[in-house]
């Protein structure tokens, strides 16, 4: 085999850097990994610039920015006459071929294991495909070859509900976790991540793969429930017999993924060529900023009238904003997308701005969210606003939020309509960074070097490089070269060939029900992604 791909979602180097250390007589909890420091090149990964999940997994695969692939967040948004419709992204969102079909259509036999967005999988992909992100009872019908999901069913130990998203057993599952619940949590990600270990095991051992790609997302949804357990800045002070347990418990899942790792890379063979990449990195936030109800106070925004009802308190307690449509102009759709979308009129009747007064109205709204400012010291809360146009350049840029915000504490929105307008967490919490991480390992790697921050789209090329295959000409990643060998490089340079050659993906059959939508969306709110 020639490449093998471990994504690590959310991992970032400082956790990482912590485990790979050995303390006084106490070897490092992931020891494996400390080698590949040693004997590998690593970098920080910028992430997409709103560093999320779904668009910077596709960027990855796709070796473009979301304005050209088209995936800006977990659900997609349509608004209609008074309200606004919310459906989950899926592969059919995707609009930019993925190195999966473009290394499958040239010869290579690849297997891609756990990426979301990859369901419905591309009808002309001939590799070996088990999508993440689906619920379990999905699987089935998304995996490809058709009959491989019988072939997994004869695996000791295989059970899909571990596999996949059970809701049946997260069902449980709120913003806030008791300690019991917390602690569960994480326990319930061992031996979801030994079954995706299991599949990559037996590919490697059965079939002749050209590239094996799997993905661990265990480190992503720990550090959302568990950050103040793991982070090195939060381990001082008095620490409780919970805080030890589960901070044990979650150095237990690193070394069964650091287990995991060695074997996948022992397995591979000694001419294979590693990379490992996180789709986004993870540090702390401290507070709660609610954006909606900040642009209600500046007039952007209004609230609808609605009856005292149980209805209307579910409602408000969930992600669909109650908003009176015809005094909105500016609202944030979801928490995860921390962006603003602007109402502009585009047909007789319709509510919002007049198309001609955009650029003056949205410079007007920067100004005031500018102001946007800490009651105590005076520091601004938003520490970047950025236009659409200037990070999400490309044809599917119509679909991105008008503007993007950054965060001083680099945290999720409140779209909620509650005061106070910023308050402090009862309890820190982890959230994403841009800074993901980056490692090669191998044949025709340099050793022990740490290379200037990449760029996630660059992972694509990379892998498309290490096929022995051209780079399309149509990607904006590049190939880190000051990661191989000159030698390597010598004997193998880097070409840059035909774009990519996409082909929408039609298929009409394989959509979530809307139970199972709702029960998603009840996940994603349990990881601060929705309210």
């Amino acid at each position: 085999m020639r490449t093998l791909f471990i994504g690590m979602d959310g991992a970032t180097f400082r956790i990482l850097d912590e485990l790979v250390k050995c303390t006084g007589d106490k070897q490092a909890v992931m020891p494996f990994l400390s080698m590949i420091y040693k004997k590998g090149v690593r970098s920080k990964l910028l992430s997409t610039p709103n560093p999320l999940t779904p668009p910077a997994w596709v960027s990855l695969m796709t070796g473009k920015n979301p304005g050209n692939h088209g995936v800006f967040d977990f659900i997609r948004a349509e608004e209609r006459g008074d309200d606004v419709f919310f459906t989950l992204y899926d592969s059919r969102d995707n609009k930019a071929e993925t190195i999966w079909s473009i290394a499958s259509r040239q010869g290579k036999r690849v297997a891609a294991l756990n990426f979301p967005f990859t369901a419905p999988p591309p009808k002309d992909y001939s590799g070996f495909m088990v999508p993440g992100f689906i619920p379990w009872r999905h699987l089935r019908r998304n995996t490809v070859p058709t009959d491989f999901y019988d072939r997994l069913k004869s695996l000791q130990g295989f059970n899909p509900k571990e596999l996949a998203w059970d809701f049946d057993q997260e069902k449980n599952a709120v913003n806030v976790l008791s300690d019991t619940e917390r602690e569960d949590w994480v326990r319930y990600h061992l031996p979801r991540e030994k079954q995706w270990f299991r599949i990559a095991e037996h590919l490697l051992s059965e079939e002749p793969l050209d590239l094996l790609a799997v993905m661990f997302d265990g480190v992503d949804k720990l550090q959302h429930q568990a950050w103040m357990f793991l982070d090195p800045g939060l381990q001082s002070g008095i620490i409780s017999e919970y805080h030890q347990r589960m901070r044990k418990l979650c150095m237990e899942y690193f070394m069964l993924l650091d287990g995991f790792i060695e074997a996948l890379v022992n397995a591979a063979g000694p001419d294979v060529q590693v990379f490992m990449a996180s789709d986004h990195g993870f540090t702390t936030t401290h507070e709660v900023v609610r954006i909606n109800s900040y642009l209600h106070e500046k007039g952007y925004l209004d609230w609808k009238v609605m009856p005292d009802t149980k209805e209307t308190v579910r409602r408000e307690e969930s992600m669909f904003a109650n908003l009176d449509w015809k005094n909105t102009t500016a609202y944030c759709r979801t928490t995860s997308s921390n962006g603003i979308n602007i109402r502009v009129a585009r047909n007789p009747g319709d509510s919002g701005i007049k198309p001609k007064d955009y650029e003056n109205f949205r410079d007007q709204l920067i100004n005031d969210l500018q102001e946007l400012r800490d009651l105590d010291t005076g520091e601004r809360v938003i520490s970047h606003i950025h236009k659409r146009e200037d990070i999400f350049p490309g044809l599917q840029m119509k679909e991105a939020p008008d503007l993007l915000l950054v965060f001083r504490d680099f945290g999720f929105v409140s779209i909620k309509n509650k005061k106070p307008i910023i308050e402090q967490r009862e309890e820190v919490a982890g959230t994403h960074h841009p800074d993901g991480v980056f490692f090669a390992y191998g044949q025709g790697i340099k050793q022990g070097k740490v290379i200037e921050r990449r760029n996630i789209t660059d992972v694509g090329a990379t892998l498309l490089y290490s096929l022995g295959l051209d780079v399309p000409g149509d990607f904006e990643g590049q190939v880190p070269e000051p990661i191989f060998t000159e030698q390597h490089l010598l004997k193998k340079p880097v070409v840059i060939g035909a774009a990519t050659n996409f082909s929408t993906n039609e298929d009409e059959s394989e959509s979530m029900s809307e139970d199972e939508n709702e029960q998603l969306m009840t996940q994603l709110r349990m990881l601060g992604y929705m309210e």
